[in-house]
């Protein structure tokens, strides 16, 4: 059985949403950070930094997500959602990926360590309008890349098309602006019924009514 451990609207959610598109079986397993569950022996065993997601498949753990997401994707998606190895596609898939993780999330990543994430006397307020900075500069590049229309290589969804939609939502609730054909992408791929399979399966675990 595959397990995910990790919270709703960590980056959790970019590996529950490919396992929802994989349409394979798989439980989450909630770590309440507010009670200390991911400095437990326990997930220390599975992530000695204690952070999330975290994935198991049967005894083999895996953690870091866009890994996560190539393994599942590897492993289980039938020859969809990674191009061809060795084609201009896989190049700029692979191009987005990196970008995704190293040039758009990071300064959003800054955000949220110094407003919670960081103990309160190493936050620094002026990171703030450094990170807005970096996100927006990081912005008009994608921007310049994104198609009109459909995904980041073409016709069909990859992880790229899952890290990409959700480093924008997250980018969102940082109350960052998009650029227009930035925006207009995340509304169409966001729109994938998987993205709310996931987030209803995730939000009933952590929040049972």
């Amino acid at each position: 059985m595959i397990t995910l451990y990790g919270t709703p609207k960590s980056r959790a959610l970019r590996v529950s949403w490919l396992l929802e598109e994989l349409g394979i079986e798989w439980q989450f397993h909630f770590i309440d950070f507010a009670k200390g569950d991911n400095k437990t022996e326990t997930f220390l065993a599975l992530n000695p930094s204690g952070k999330l997601p975290v994935l198991s498949d049967g005894d083999f753990v895996l953690t870091e997500s866009a890994a996560i997401m190539r393994y599942l994707a590897e492993k289980y998606g039938e020859g969809l959602w990674l191009p061809k190895a060795g084609t201009q596609e896989s190049g700029i898939h692979e191009r987005w990926v990196s970008f995704v993780i190293t040039e758009l999330e990071q300064p959003l990543w800054s955000m949220g360590k110094h407003r919670f994430a960081l103990p309160k006397e190493l936050r620094l307020q002026g990171m703030y309008a450094v990170a807005k900075w970096e996100f927006g500069k990081a912005a008009a590049i994608a921007e310049q890349w994104i198609p009109q229309s459909g995904f980041v290589c073409g016709a069909q969804p990859t992880i790229a098309d899952i890290l990409l939609t959700q480093t924008l939502g997250w980018a969102l609730g940082f109350e960052q602006q998009l650029p227009p054909k930035l925006s207009a992408y995340r509304d169409r791929v966001k729109q994938r019924p998987a993205l709310q399979a996931a987030i209803n399966k995730t939000e009933s675990v952590a929040n049972p009514a």
